[in-house]
């Protein structure tokens, strides 16, 4: 898993960058087949944006928060995607699990 972080009128420094990637590490314990992500981090006067584009084996997942506080908004941010990923995994499973109209034997 590879983690691109940028920053919009922000320093990206050491101590948010290990930040983001242990929280990060804890959406690759439900999903190990994500590629990529990309965080993107803003501020803007007040508010402190955080978004993420997950590149995940058969699709894309993104999320974006804001909040008055950087690490509050990553951590809101990667609870939305661990939410999103618990989806799209169990979209995956119960799409496999379908029986054939086809295989159900007929009187």
């Amino acid at each position: 898993m590879q983690i691109d972080i940028t920053g919009h009128h922000v320093n990206i420094t050491p101590a948010l960058k290990s930040y983001v990637e242990n929280k990060f590490e804890r959406l690759e314990r439900h999903f190990d087949h994500v590629i990529n992500i990309h965080v993107v981090l803003t501020v803007e006067k007040l508010e402190h944006r955080a978004e993420a584009t997950l590149h995940v084996d058969r699709g894309r997942i993104f999320a974006d928060t804001t909040d008055a506080d950087m690490y509050a908004a990553i951590d809101a941010l990667t609870d939305k995607l661990d939410r999103q990923i618990k989806k799209h995994k169990d979209k995956l499973t119960r799409h496999g699990d379908r029986t054939s109209v086809r295989t159900i034997a007929a009187p």
